[in-house]
């Protein structure tokens, strides 16, 4: 298996910045990501800068997430990517941007599902500052009666769920997932292991078993880099193989998170780093894990 072997890359984000889209990226005191200060972020990123950075590997198709355009129209970018996709051949399919607490929930994912690239779409649910701290039914979180009535319509329009949150709300996505077990979730960002001490390991392992219990469930291996750290093997294989692990190879995918994941690593050292962590697995998993599996996901 080398760089030759195809990926679908099912998390990505372009953007065009300069017309007002990306208040998380357009204001000149942007507040810091979850990885450190998102300056180098502040240029538009489109399929040129893709295909740059993914130079030497078979990307046959990706999956554009939800890049946090202005929530006042989320159909509008849903309407902008088609356009790109039509011109660039990128992206293959889309998560959308819903908010389900609001009033015209119904409409926005009608809007977006009128659009055929659209397979699913994405919420950050309201989430505590930490572990410990759970409340029940807070605003706007994945127990809040409101939000779940949007939740529900989900199935209406035929789309899954994408959610992205912390481990310490995972047994919520459990129960989340329970209660509506026809609608498909793929949690982002293997619920983002970030505290890598001990106990950090222990709340995220015990977070994901629960979620994993509940079989329409899938997750994407992406996003795990941690602040002031370089993206590397030693670091991050015993997360990879864990979320392998718990949630078996059927039901997991990778995914680059690029250009977002470019604070930590390059396309190249990310994806180098799955293929030498899963080198231990028969052709035919990694196979899954790389490509099948999302190919499945996406309707691709």
């Amino acid at each position: 298996m080398t760089a030759a072997f195809p990926i679908v890359d099912c998390h990505q984000h372009f953007w065009r910045l300069g017309l007002g889209n990306y208040p998380w990226l357009e204001q000149t005191d942007a507040g810091p990501h979850r990885y450190g200060p998102v300056g180098p972020l502040q240029n538009s990123y489109l399929p040129a800068d893709y295909r740059r950075d993914t130079a030497g590997f078979a990307i046959t198709a990706t999956v554009h997430v939800e890049a946090e355009w202005n929530a006042a129209d989320p159909v509008a970018e849903t309407r902008w990517l088609h356009e790109l996709a039509e011109a660039e051949g990128r992206p293959n399919a889309i998560v959308a941007q819903a908010w389900f607490a609001r009033d015209d929930i119904a409409a926005v994912l009608r809007g977006h599902a009128a659009f055929p690239l659209v397979r699913g779409v994405r919420q950050k649910p309201a989430a505590l500052p930490g572990p410990g701290q759970m409340q029940t039914s807070l605003p706007g979180s994945m127990s809040d009666p409101e939000w779940r009535r949007g939740y529900a319509l989900l199935g209406k329009y035929g789309l899954h769920y994408e959610l992205q949150t912390r481990y310490w709300h995972l047994e919520e996505a459990a129960a989340l997932a329970r209660d509506f077990p026809h609608t498909a979730m793929i949690l982002n960002h293997a619920g983002v292991p970030e505290d890598r001490s001990e106990t950090g390991l222990a709340l995220w392992r015990k977070g994901m078993e629960r979620l994993a219990e509940q079989p329409n469930v899938k997750v994407k291996i992406s996003g795990i880099g941690e602040p002031s750290h370089a993206w590397s093997q030693e670091r991050n294989a015993g997360v990879v193989r864990e979320v392998i692990g718990i949630f078996g190879v059927d039901r997991c995918m990778f995914a680059s998170n690029y250009p977002v994941d470019r604070l930590v690593g390059s396309f190249a050292v990310i994806f180098n780093g799955f293929l030498a962590i899963t080198e231990g697995l028969p052709d035919r998993d990694r196979r899954k894990l790389f490509h099948d599996n999302a190919v499945a996901a996406y309707r691709l």
